[in-house]
């Protein structure tokens, strides 16, 4: 039931959502494609995988997604579901996971003012 809540959705937070692996395709094949597209929602066994970024931006390049990208598509999965079974607990815990990406976010923009975002600096 979560994940009939994304089936229309073709990316979060900026990344592609790709669904499946095409039959003619390896999973060696297919795992290249996860680079630049780290979430995957597998709708045969309801399942949906992120691929994390590994090593500092900057240094690396992006090459998965961050925490944010799983806050973010959990705020997704709950708002769908808030719109067949609405209550006050579900407009509780979006809220809630609007306030930590807004946190995540205030982290990142502080990290960029002191230029060490994308760094391993702290």
């Amino acid at each position: 039931m979560a994940l009939e809540t994304l089936k229309d959705v073709l990316e979060i937070d900026g990344f592609k959502v790709i669904r499946g692996k095409p039959e003619e395709m390896s999973w060696d094949e297919f795992d290249k494609i996860r680079a630049d597209c780290p979430i995957h929602i597998t709708d045969k066994i309801n399942s949906i995988s992120f691929k994390l970024q590994n090593g500092p931006i900057k240094l690396v390049g992006v090459n998965g997604c961050q925490v944010d990208t799983l806050i973010a598509a959990a705020q997704l999965i709950i708002a769908g579901l808030n719109k067949e079974f609405p209550c006050f607990e579900n407009r509780i815990v979006i809220e809630k996971l609007s306030s930590a990406l807004y946190w995540l976010n205030s982290r990142k923009e502080n990290r960029a003012a002191r230029g060490v975002e994308g760094t391993n600096k702290p």
